[in-house]
């Protein structure tokens, strides 16, 4: 019996993370009714100054604009895309496409360091470099130049899209593509900018 017990776990399909492309500005309002429904969801937002004719405001925005992450198993397909304001699951050949838990995890260690995290656009190209300590301790990601600042450029590979964090120069060493690490060198750091 326990064999069979043990067969049957093996076929239950494991959960997975799923991006869900959603409504423009509906992002919080999926996130709350997908978790009241039992549903882990991660929704990463930041912070930022909005300047208006006659005033400055604060406001708390999702980091990936459109797009809320629920970690689910395809038999909650229907349980999902019953919520109001999703259009649907992203996908890839028509059938939704998971997300690598790192990618999501790498974010979501990203955003709780209370670092400054803002979008940033997606980059394919660029010298890679891993975290060697502090709160991003062992990130990856590709190392780019804000003004006087270095940011650490994490990418969703499926969405197409890409946040960054402030991160100390100091802090990082550049990644090979046989992934050994090399110290950090003056051409990695001029490499990458953006404005």
């Amino acid at each position: 019996m326990d064999k069979i017990q043990d067969i049957t776990d093996d076929l239950k399909p494991s959960a997975a993370w799923f991006a869900l492309y959603v409504r423009h500005r509906h992002e919080k309002a999926v996130a709350q009714v997908i978790s009241g429904k039992g549903l882990e969801v991660f929704l990463p937002v930041y912070k930022t100054a909005h300047r208006w004719k006659d005033r400055m405001k604060d406001l708390i925005l999702p980091l990936f604009p459109n797009y809320v992450f629920t970690l689910a198993v395809p038999g909650q397909r229907h349980l999902v895309l019953s919520t109001p304001g999703i259009y649907d699951f992203v996908r890839l050949g028509g059938v939704p496409a998971p997300i690598p838990a790192e990618e999501i995890e790498a974010v979501r260690q990203a955003v709780s360091t209370g670092l400054n995290a803002e979008p940033h656009p997606f980059l394919k190209s660029g010298d890679r470099v891993r975290v060697k300590s502090g709160p991003l301790g062992g990130l990856e990601g590709v190392l780019v130049r804000k003004k006087n600042f270095y940011r650490l450029v994490l990418s969703v590979e499926l969405l197409v899209k890409s946040i960054s964090v402030e991160v100390d120069v100091a802090d990082v060493e550049r990644v090979d593509n046989d992934h050994s690490s090399m110290p950090t060198s003056g051409f990695l750091l001029s490499s990458a900018t953006c404005n």
